[in-house]
């Protein structure tokens, strides 16, 4: 793990005098060397607009982002290329589906969104049943923060048009069991949406064989740059939907007297896309297909559980979502210290170079749900290592002496 934490220049670096350990995956992931190399390898010898130029470097351009389309398609194992659509993000790709399905969703029907979802993945479906009368249905959580699946198809009906759901939980860690819910919900012809923003980095992803109709995620969680995210969706729904924005590159012809839209994919990728972030997403699935997930999951598994256990053997500490079935990714608790909030021990971690999340976490229903304004979460990536856990259990037996 030394020799891959080696490839990321920023965590070589201090912060407040300490070694920085990062532990703030899930909010975005650090670059390694090649990343960041690729970024720019492009400005300096292909800066160009795609899909536009007879040009020499706008089709070396263009043929490299459409390489990296495919290498999206290969990674998820998506059925067709032009069933992979280029986002500004994870939540980007989930307003693009909100508004494009727009036109089948009338007045009474019913979208279900888990109680487990980060603001993204509720916003935007509130927004379409504002504008559609349609209603939003909430499956909640148990006791060990784990989605009610028995009753989920109580809340199927024949209004039932869509379910929204992450795959892993942002906030928590929990691993829903989405193939599961997704044969539920097709059994009662509704669609389903995930949100993968926390599972791509972690879990092989194969939307073929979970059968999703749509499927969300962010280059920034997976070693890539920010501003490039994926939609997949199933090429039948895609061709169903409204395009998301007018503009150039999605238009077939354009005249006064009307316009008609590009094929899939470029029907929902209006006008000059994120060129540079788009193409060096190829790069950073390059290094996670080189790692390889079996690697991943067996060295995460060791810090997600050494974790807990040393989380655990501390009096004051109080670990939520402890006892689901299944967790990836990250570990979400507090001290339990009268009046002292996450940042407060935030804070401290923060003076010793550990940086941690503290607060909702955009996900508060989860915390009106539990009854607290919020959580410290540790969240791993490829990179981290026992080492790091030791370093935030010292910082936490710091904090605990210093609030107490």
């Amino acid at each position: 793990m030394n020799e891959i934490k080696s490839q990321f220049p920023i965590l070589q670096r201090q912060v407040n005098g300490k070694k920085l350990v990062y532990l703030d995956n899930a909010a975005s992931s650090q670059k390694p060397k090649r990343v960041l190399d690729a970024i720019e390898n492009y400005y300096k010898n292909f800066n160009a607009n795609v899909h536009r130029g007879i040009h020499t470097i706008s089709q070396e351009a263009t043929d490299l982002m459409e390489n990296s389309r495919k290498a999206v398609q290969q990674f998820i194992n998506a059925k067709h290329d032009y069933e992979i659509i280029f986002t500004k993000g994870t939540t980007d790709a989930i307003n693009l589906v909100a508004f494009g399905i727009e036109p089948i969703i009338k007045k009474g029907d019913e979208i279900i969104v888990s109680q487990l979802e980060h603001h993204s993945n509720i916003v935007p479906w509130q927004m379409l049943a504002e504008r559609t009368g349609a209603k939003i249905i909430m499956l909640p959580f148990d006791e060990n923060c784990e989605l009610k699946i028995s009753e989920l198809q109580n809340l199927l009906n024949e209004k039932t048009k869509l379910l929204a759901v992450n795959h892993i939980s942002n906030a928590l860690g929990v691993v829903n069991p989405i193939k599961e819910i997704i044969e539920i919900c097709h059994k009662n012809n509704t669609l389903v949406l995930v949100d993968g923003a926390q599972a791509i980095p972690h879990k092989k992803i194969d939307v073929q064989e979970l059968d999703a109709d749509f499927y969300c995620f962010s280059g920034h969680k997976m070693y890539a740059p920010t501003g490039v995210g994926i939609l997949y969706g199933k090429e039948k729904h895609l061709n169903q939907m409204r395009p998301y924005q007018g503009g150039g590159e999605m238009i077939k012809e354009v005249s006064f007297s009307g316009t008609t839209y590009a094929e899939l994919p470029f029907k929902f990728e209006a006008g000059t896309p994120n060129i540079e972030a788009n193409i060096v997403l190829h790069e950073a699935i390059k290094f996670i297909s080189d790692i390889g997930f079996n690697a991943i999951q067996t060295s995460e598994k060791i810090i997600l559980n050494e974790l807990t256990m040393q989380l655990s053997a501390l009096p004051e500490i109080i670990i939520y979502a402890k006892n689901a079935k299944e967790r990836a990714g990250a570990v979400s608790f507090n001290l339990n210290i009268n009046g002292i909030h996450a940042s407060d021990v935030g804070m401290i971690l923060d003076k010793q170079g550990i940086a941690v999340r503290t607060g909702h976490h955009c996900c508060q229903p989860i915390m009106q749900q539990l009854n607290i304004n919020g959580t410290v979460r540790a969240s791993f990536g490829i990179y981290n290592d026992l080492e790091d856990i030791t370093s935030l259990i010292s910082g936490l037996k710091m904090a605990i002496m210093m609030l107490k």
